[in-house]
């Protein structure tokens, strides 16, 4: 809910860009109104743009285009919110992930738990990964996370 948007413009320097992909657009909606407080004025940020698309069409359409890809989309790498969100994961879907960045660019995907099968299908797309664990909140208990970290080493 804008935690991902946040942090990454926090990051990121006044040159740089983040495009939103949201395929509900009433999840749009709900982000400037309900939830307008949470988002604070990330959405109006000159910075970012907000694509209503299916990130996978996203990411495909893309060669050499992102710095970076961060998927924070269902609770892992499998298509938990919608099952034609597994293609974001599969060989075919890292692969076009790995072709949408620029030399040097990262994937990260967020999880709920760790995978390993989705570790290989990462280092089998030719990516260099990292896999970090994460506290679910700044207690020193409580349920670790898995953040991929993936490169696409420069050619």
């Amino acid at each position: 809910m804008g935690f991902t948007l946040r942090a990454a413009l926090a990051a990121l320097g006044p040159t740089g860009h983040v495009t939103v992909a949201e395929l509900v657009p009433a999840v749009v909606t709900w982000s400037r109104g309900l939830m307008a407080d949470v988002f604070g004025e990330s959405l109006d940020d000159p910075r970012v743009s907000i694509r209503e698309a299916d990130v996978g069409q996203l990411i495909r359409s893309g060669r050499s285009t992102f710095d970076a890809v961060l998927l924070d989309v269902d609770n892992g790498p499998d298509g938990l919110t919608r099952a034609a969100n597994d293609a974001l994961y599969d060989l075919q879907g890292l692969r076009a992930a790995r072709a949408a960045l620029r030399s040097d660019g990262v994937l990260a995907v967020w999880s709920a738990g760790p995978n390993a099968a989705f570790t290989k299908r990462l280092l089998k797309s030719g990516f260099l990964v990292s896999e970090v664990r994460v506290r679910a909140s700044k207690s020193l208990t409580g349920a670790k996370h898995v953040i991929w970290i993936a490169t696409s080493p420069a050619s």
